[in-house]
């Protein structure tokens, strides 16, 4: 595989950064506690019975999200946890619809199926929580490979799957997918085409098809470091992905 050599990103630089050191202070530590209490409650098991996802911003998929972000995935209640994996497994479908005669009918098309980049986002959580996702929900890393483009990316609009001519792949829809696969510590084709996907996008680059034209006026934003990520994107967690993939295939990059 070819370097990433983006002349924009001085590797070296990138190489003598130290390592952040962020004072926890009075409010981080009441908000972290704020979180971990109310994954404790009923309250969040009772939403997570609703719906494993919504609403958005404010269940405990979000805070959940938010304190493995924060490094603070061991603090989350193992209730909260477990009542996520039911929630996952109970959605109606276990599979991506593409095409519009895949939905079943009577079908919630915002509420009855996930996306790439959730299941990628929330496996590592659950992965982090000491949870075996492939035993415990193990239609998601199917999810993953069927799913994948011929260029290494996914895309979690599925109108993107219609056009044969071209791959319209987000990064954004892949990045977590990728990420999740290489958390789980086995060497998989899957991620090896990950890795070739952001190589080749220089970790900058959006997609060069029509149907994802838009995705290309995103790359300034990129640049510019994001806190919480949740599912957005920038060049450093695509870079970071990366280098874990290569620690763990023995590659260079």
């Amino acid at each position: 595989m070819s370097n990433v050599t983006d002349p924009r990103i001085d590797r070296a630089l990138l190489a003598a950064v130290p390592e952040a050191e962020v004072a926890r202070t009075e409010a981080i530590t009441q908000g972290i506690a704020a979180s971990v209490a109310y994954l404790g409650s009923d309250a969040a098991v009772k939403s997570l019975e609703v719906d494993a996802y919504w609403p958005k911003w404010d269940s405990p998929w979000w805070h959940m999200l938010l304190l493995h972000e924060l490094g603070e995935a061991a603090q989350i209640p193992q209730r909260a946890v477990t009542a996520m994996v039911a929630a996952i497994d109970a959605l109606p479908l276990h599979s991506f619809p593409i095409q519009p005669q895949d939905w079943p009918p009577g079908a919630d098309r915002s509420r009855d199926v996930a996306c790439h980049c959730a299941l990628g986002c929330m496996a590592q959580v659950l992965t982090a929580c000491g949870v075996d996702v492939d035993r415990a929900l193990p239609w998601i890393e199917p999810w993953f490979v069927r799913y994948q483009m011929a260029d290494g990316g996914l895309n979690c609009d599925e109108e993107a799957y219609w056009h044969t001519h071209e791959c319209a792949s987000s990064m954004v829809g892949t990045v977590p997918a990728f990420e999740a696969m290489v958390m789980r510590g086995k060497p998989h084709p899957f991620i090896d085409r990950g890795a070739r996907f952001l190589i080749e996008r220089r970790l900058t680059q959006g997609s060069p098809s029509v149907h994802n034209a838009e995705e290309r006026a995103r790359e300034p934003a990129w640049r510019q470091p994001c806190f919480p990520r949740f599912y957005f994107y920038d060049v450093l967690r695509g870079l970071a992905a990366l280098v874990r993939w290569a620690e763990l295939s023995g590659r260079s990059i």
